[in-house]
């Protein structure tokens, strides 16, 4: 089959396309024929090496953590799905490669592409619904009548956030550039706060939850938006224990993590804050409840462009400018 292959770790390397043996499938896997695949800044960072420490993906394998399809084929004791069910995910860590004709994803993380999503829209939707649904419902508990600041509103994960912790009953504020803030204002976002021209930190204050996907000076400026009590959530680090604990790492792996996390861990406990790094995992039930949403009409995809599957590369610089508005998806079919 065709696909996109990381061959060696390089930063802003071109992933090679060519051809790749056909997934082994497993008596709980399911093979499904993909039909569109999104791409996501993890992408680019495992293809740099920036996460051999804790994804250590051997080269050649192929990239990809997005996609939705049809099921051709499943294993001997899969049982909620069939052949020929229109389906989406985001294979497990260790199983990734969307960036393909065929994969083999294990049952518990597919979900029944939403009916109402083209084959495009719905691809760009697991890792960062996940994502949102992880930090803000499973994490940090948010509820009506809170308030949580939403960094980067515009991307990926800040489209689908803001969306989501409306629905949960939330104020939500937002960062984003001039150029977005209708956009952001179209999904809900109450506060918006333009990066170019304010300082969040000066503005927001009283705030029960912080999602944070920026850099570090972010992250320290955030806890000064938070109420004593309050949660600081970060999907771009540092790693905390917690996490290490979690996925499983081993004692030098979970001393570095100690020590690259103390400084943010010791300023908001000092504070009566938590700090907390979430690093999403595939969950087929979770991305189910999304469905129902985006059935619902509660939740909508936002895609900024649609590449043809030959220009993967492509896609990737593209995303890798920062500009793009939601998520970037590959069309293969």
């Amino acid at each position: 089959m065709k696909a996109f292959i990381v061959e060696k770790y390089r930063k802003g390397g071109a992933l090679r396309f060519g051809d790749r043996p056909e997934p082994a499938l497993g008596d709980e896997d399911v093979l499904v024929d993909i039909h569109a695949a999104g791409l996501n800044p993890l992408d680019s960072k495992i293809r740099d090496g920036s996460f051999k420490l804790l994804l250590p993906y051997r080269p050649p394998f192929i990239l990809g953590h997005d996609m939705a399809g049809r099921v051709a084929r499943v294993g001997a004791k899969v049982r909620r799905f069939k052949v020929g069910d229109e389906v989406y995910a985001r294979p497990r860590d260790g199983r990734i490669g969307t960036f393909a004709e065929r994969i083999a994803v294990h049952e518990d993380d597919l979900a029944l592409k939403p009916t109402n999503l083209t084959m495009e829209e719905a691809a760009s939707v697991p890792l960062v619904g996940l994502t949102a649904w992880q930090a803000l419902v499973e994490r940090a508990g948010l509820r009506k009548g809170q308030k949580v600041l939403i960094h980067a509103g515009s991307g990926g994960v800040g489209t689908f956030a803001i969306q989501l912790a409306k629905h949960l009953g939330a104020t939500v504020a937002t960062t984003t550039s001039t150029a977005n803030i209708d956009l952001v204002r179209s999904l809900g976002a109450d506060i918006v706060i333009d990066y170019k021209k304010q300082d969040f930190e000066t503005v927001l204050t009283g705030y029960d939850v912080v999602l944070n996907s920026l850099d570090g000076d972010t992250l320290q400026k955030s806890l000064n938006v938070l109420k004593p009590g309050g949660t600081l959530i970060s999907i771009s680090g540092p790693p905390d224990p917690d996490f290490a604990r979690r996925a499983g790492l081993n004692l030098l792996l979970r001393q570095l993590m100690r020590l690259l996390s103390f400084g943010i861990r010791r300023k908001a406990k000092t504070r009566g804050m938590r700090y907390s790094f979430l690093f999403m995992r595939a969950d087929g039930v979770q991305l189910s409840q999304i469905t129902a949403l985006i059935e619902a009409g509660i939740i909508r995809p936002v895609v900024d462009r649609v590449f043809p599957f030959e220009a993967t590369n492509d896609a990737l610089a593209y995303i890798e400018n920062g500009r793009s508005k939601g998520k970037v998806v590959v069309r293969l079919k």
